[in-house]
């Protein structure tokens, strides 16, 4: 049942992008395009391609950690300072809705796959600029406990309905489908957070208030 719903949201993502891209495509073929549009249509068909590219690779990661079959190795991490990678990478989007970052905390490794473990990072990150408000802020907190290390990313977002909160990691499930199309993103962010979660035997919980913001927690064990 699963497989089934996972293959036709898969389908239903792909088609629409594909559909774009033709339908441009076939404009431009046929000489029906003005000589001053062909930028804007090119600009569309790159966007779509882009889109495409995005969602294939999420579905790819996806799909990796489904199957444990992760192509990478296990290494010491510091997740503090791969949340400021992270957050370094993010400045530009958070700039754009005047959003400020702050990094709490100090040293804290773990054993894990970096790559995993930075793609679960600049999720959380992203959604966080994503759904915040103007002026907004969004506190990253690093720290060691006596059992693990825990990863806190707190915004002062649009909130998540408590209705919606047990799925919001499931794949494909968008809270509000204009919004997200409005943002962007594939659907497949915090479903990647959650795989990401479970292959490091780490536990995610989330904690949202509408129109307060957004708290997700992350928390790795030594074991």
């Amino acid at each position: 049942m699963l497989r089934r719903e996972f293959t036709a949201n898969v389908s239903h993502e792909l088609k629409t992008p594909l559909t774009s891209i033709s339908g441009f495509a076939e404009l431009m073929k046929a000489g029906d395009v003005l000589e001053n549009d062909v930028t804007d249509f090119s600009k569309s068909i790159y966007d779509e391609a882009q889109r495409l590219i995005t969602l294939v690779n999420d579905i790819i990661k996806i799909s990796e950690l489904d199957g444990q079959s992760i192509p990478y190795e296990k290494e010491t991490v510091d997740l503090y300072e791969l949340s400021k990678e992270v957050i370094g990478r993010l400045e530009k989007e958070a700039d754009k809705k005047n959003i400020t970052f702050h990094l709490i905390g100090g040293r804290a490794e773990i054993i894990g796959v970096h790559k995993i473990l930075e793609e679960m990072l600049y999720n959380l990150c992203d959604n966080a600029i994503k759904y915040n408000k103007e002026n907004g802020t969004v506190d990253v907190l690093v720290n060691q406990t006596g059992d693990g290390v825990n990863v806190i990313v707190r915004d002062t977002g649009i909130g998540i309905p408590i209705s919606h909160q047990d799925r919001v990691f499931e794949r494909f499930y968008r809270v509000d489908k204009s919004h997200s199309k409005k943002v962007g993103g594939t659907g497949l962010g915090l479903a990647i957070v959650k795989h990401g979660a479970l292959y490091h035997h780490a536990k995610l919980s989330l904690e949202s208030t509408v129109d307060v913001g957004t708290v997700v927690t992350i928390a790795f064990s030594k074991k």
